[in-house]
């Protein structure tokens, strides 16, 4: 075998484990960032809807939603995000935020909004959820204009679901 030849064995191999690694990262990412950092929820639980930042200088960031993603956006003003994934709406894997398939609204109910936005890796699942659930299509860039245009009127509801939550136990005691 020539050098050239096991050069290109050696790099494909090396690709083939830095591509299983990196895979493994971001599939571990429920475990290594467990709740979202603004409202808590089980991250694992929201597989279906969850987000990853990876900014620039290699921070990690894990939410729940688009919704805490465009708070926790808005709030790292300063860092630049190099990748962002989101969970597949179907398959619960993680994909490219930015190239997925959108779906604003519809019959089923958001995750911390009031106002749904799901993403699918196909463009077919994406169109079989509203035909099934309504919704229109979108891309990642309506959906997180979406999401700060409601960031207000959510942040209000969950206020008040809180604050009824507390009320309602300080009653049982």
């Amino acid at each position: 075998m020539t050098n050239n030849g096991i050069r290109k064995i050696l790099c494909t191999l090396w690709l083939v484990l830095l591509s299983a690694a990196l895979a493994s990262a971001l599939s571990d990412d429920t475990a290594k960032i467990p709740s979202c950092r603004y409202c808590g929820m089980d991250r694992e639980k929201f597989a279906h809807s969850r987000m990853l930042v990876e900014y620039d200088d290699g921070s990690i960031t894990g939410t729940c939603s688009m919704r805490c993603m465009a708070t926790e956006l808005a709030n790292a003003i300063d860092k630049t995000p190099r990748g962002l994934k989101v969970g597949d709406y179907n398959t619960h894997e993680l994909i490219d935020a930015e190239s997925a398939f959108w779906v604003i609204g519809g019959d089923k109910a958001g995750v911390m909004s009031s106002r749904a936005k799901w993403a699918f890796a196909k463009k077919a699942d994406a169109e079989e959820f509203i035909k099934a659930n309504k919704g229109n299509p979108a891309t990642f860039e309506e959906s997180m204009r979406t999401a700060y245009g409601d960031l207000y009127e959510d942040t209000l509801a969950i206020r008040e679901r809180r604050k009824a939550r507390k009320m309602k136990a300080m009653e049982g005691k």
